[in-house]
């Protein structure tokens, strides 16, 4: 089905209101109420957000906090045109502008969208996203080629902890909520020396979630059960160099119990799943300043992630099938990864071309070993070697016009076998870069534009290639699938007026995908089941909008919002997996033109906006209102999520060393699906409908109330 039919949001109210509210309130507003610059530190060279040319959200700790967030998932909707998916206790998967992985089961992934942590490489781990002390989150959309490689065709999320103290600080943090939900947090920092200081963080969250299985009596089945604890030591060496330690620890043992056959949140399941991490990772960063031609910062790290994901292939109990069908699928990753970046920054003096050109150079290294355990029957070892040179000049043509230019040239090594004799040994060239033009049209605003070109690493098939023994309809063109590239053009307006209380930001991009990688299905008539793999179309393209706008509207009344509208496309696909809901599934391979297609979790539209209001000296209220479109749930199929908007509150009173917040999400209930799947006739679940064709969601959040609170020492 191509559907180009799209109900569009009523948001002209929400626009109507914020404009009004602007007009009442824009009277006198202190000097010392701007908003304050934000820094992006994960490029090349750190730089306020208003001054980096490119599209990127940062939430700050105060956006964390109001938020209430505890993981990643909880912010993503905070920034325009990003989205994840979920299929376990949390959304491990994120896709930017309609590009990202969406579940990973037998087969290694190669990621779209990278997750680094305090300089610590999590990708595919959403798990370790925790916001436990943490500084900011920035959400860098488009093609990261030049900076960081293979890993960011789409885009990067980098977060940053806390730094240690110069002055002793103690904080402890509590929070209970519905569904037996709490939250158990204390950081305590400062100096251990006049040149050493450190910080520590702890976290407990527990909670019973939303689901209840009926079949065990028990309403924790799905449950969250994570500690997390981050240490940080900063030792100042001398003038010249400063050393930078981190360590971080997360034991999570998550419920997984998600689909019921009515798509309520009653569960029938006898073997509900689970979703497991333990994680040991650290890192160190040295800045060096000791030479007058460079400084040098580079970034050692190491992480070790064990992981186990299961689930009930069935959603019931023995006997609920009439021949007692039962059966469980059970996923063990140990992931080990090692990389160092090290880079030497330009300083006054060594700077090019009539001193007009600054510079960075660049080398990365990094090695992966990920081994997996499906049941008892299936064992693989991938492992991947990364090897890449970049660099990027900063040239000016004239007082407000600067030319940027980015290149990175990348080998990456990969070998896999598996317990079914298959054996895979590759190695390929990658590249990727950008050339900017950035203008400083006033003191105010910047006009950016971008090309710049990302890549994502060819692989093996594994699965299919075992599969192929038993299954005449696989041919050998299936076993292996090609290098993805994007080019990214990209045009911007950033800027601060007013005296710095009307911050803005807005990008349009045109995407222009080669080789997408894309998921397909042989139908296996041995075993009623279909094998996946992955394949290239043709080519894709996204195009779309993203805008950002922060308004301090008067001492006591800031306004605040996003938007993005995309529209991301296959060209030239032609599907072998596609299965229409609404007719008969025989079993046969059905070829199906999906050009033209939007893709598979990339809505047309997001918003978030809203507004916070400081009632007197101590106390504060917030309004929230998110939406998203529906979007589709995969490529093979045609069941979508609804389009939803969500309201939230929040009331804070503050004194000098404590606060007390009560607050809300999802305040009218609204029905949200994160996942879905669809059961076709030959693939039925459910035998009180006769086995019918069905679609079948994982659901979202419901309503849901709580108090927090923290007291600083």
């Amino acid at each position: 089905m191509n559907s180009n039919v799209r109900i569009q949001p009523n948001i002209k109210p929400v626009a109507q209101a914020i404009a009004a509210a602007m007009a009442f309130a824009s009277a006198a507003v202190s000097a010392d109420n701007a908003i304050e610059e934000v820094t992006v530190t994960s490029q090349l060279r750190e730089a306020s957000q208003l001054d980096t040319p490119t599209s990127v959200s940062v939430l700050d700790a105060a956006a964390i906090d109001t938020r209430g967030a505890t993981n990643l998932e909880q912010l993503l909707n905070l920034a325009p045109n990003v989205n994840f998916s979920s299929g376990a206790s949390r959304g491990r998967f994120v896709q930017i502008r309609g590009i990202g992985e969406r579940s990973q089961f037998i087969d290694p992934v190669n990621p779209s969208v990278g997750l680094i942590v305090d300089g610590i490489d999590f990708t595919g781990l959403g798990l370790a996203a925790s916001t436990l002390d943490m500084q900011q989150v920035e959400i860098l959309r488009g093609p990261q080629g030049t900076v960081y490689g293979a890993n960011a065709l789409a885009g990067l999320v980098s977060m940053t902890s806390n730094a240690p103290s110069e002055e002793y600080f103690a904080k402890v943090s509590a929070e209970a909520a519905h569904y037996g939900s709490h939250t158990l947090s204390a950081v305590t920092s400062g100096p251990l020396s006049e040149q050493l200081s450190y910080r520590f963080a702890v976290q407990n969250q527990q909670s019973d979630g939303y689901v209840d299985n009926r079949y065990l009596d028990r309403a924790d089945t799905n449950n969250i059960d994570e500690t997390v604890a981050r240490g940080k030591l900063q030792f100042k060496a001398s003038d010249n160099l400063q050393l930078d330690f981190t360590l971080f620890y997360l034991d999570a043992d998550n419920g997984y119990d998600a689909f019921s056959f009515d798509n309520s949140r009653t569960t029938q399941s006898d073997q509900p799943g689970h979703d497991r991490q333990e994680t040991l990772a650290g890192a160190v960063n040295l800045q060096w300043g000791g030479n007058d031609q460079f400084t040098v910062h580079s970034v050692l790290s190491a992480a070790n992630s064990d992981t186990e994901y299961g689930y009930d292939e069935d959603w019931s109990f023995v006997g609920f099938h009439p021949w007692e069908y039962s059966s469980t699928d059970n996923y063990l990753r140990d992931r080990d990864n090692l990389s160092a970046d090290i880079r030497l920054v330009s300083t006054e003096a060594s700077r090019l071309f009539n001193d007009s050109t600054g510079w960075v150079a660049g080398v990365y290294l990094r090695t992966e070993e990920e081994a997996l355990q499906r049941n008892t029957s299936f064992t693989s070892q991938f492992d991947t070697d990364n090897a890449a040179l970049y660099g990027q000049l900063n040239t000016a043509l004239s007082a407000r016009l600067e030319l940027i230019t980015g290149l990175r040239f990348e080998q990456r090594r990969a070998d896999y076998n598996d317990s079914l004799a298959v054996v895979s040994d590759a190695s390929e060239d990658l590249w990727g870069g950008n050339i900017t033009l950035q203008f400083n049209a006033s003191d105010e605003a910047m006009v950016y534009a971008t090309l710049s070109r990302g890549y994502k690493a060819g692989g093996v098939n594994g699965r299919i290639i075992s599969a192929s023994a038993s299954n005449p309809a696989i041919g050998s063109d299936t076993f292996l699938f090609d290098t993805e590239s994007m080019l990214n053009y990209e045009l911007g307006i950033k800027g601060d007026w007013l005296e710095s209380r009307l911050q803005a930001q807005v990008a349009t991009f045109y995407q222009d995908r080669s080789d997408v990688q894309a998921k397909q299905s042989i139908f296996n008539p041995q075993d009623f089941s279909f094998d996946d793999y992955l394949a290239n179309a043709a080519s894709g393209h996204s195009v779309g909008v993203e805008a950002e706008v922060n308004f301090r509207a008067s001492d006591a009344l800031q306004l605040f919002a996003t938007f993005g509208w995309l529209n991301a496309e296959f060209e030239d696909f032609i599907s072998s997996t596609h299965v229409d809901a609404r007719d008969d599934y025989t079993g046969e391979t059905t070829l199906v033109d999906l050009g033209g297609r939007d893709l598979a979790h990339a809505p047309n539209y997001q918003l978030f906006t809203g507004a916070e209001y400081t009632l007197t000296d101590n106390l504060s209220a917030r309004v929230e209102l998110e939406g998203k479109d529906d979007f589709y749930f995969s490529n093979s199929h045609n069941e979508k999520s609804t389009a939803y908007e969500l309201v939230n509150a929040r009331l804070t009173y503050r004194e000098d060393n404590w606060d007390l917040s009560l607050w809300g999400r999802n305040l009218t209930d609204e029905v949200i699906y994160t996942r879905g799947f669809y059961f076709s006739n030959q693939f039925g679940n459910n035998p009180a409908n006769g086995y019918a064709p069905e679609a079948y969601y994982q659901l979202g959040e419901p309503r849901t109330a709580g108090i927090s609170g923290s007291y600083t020492f």
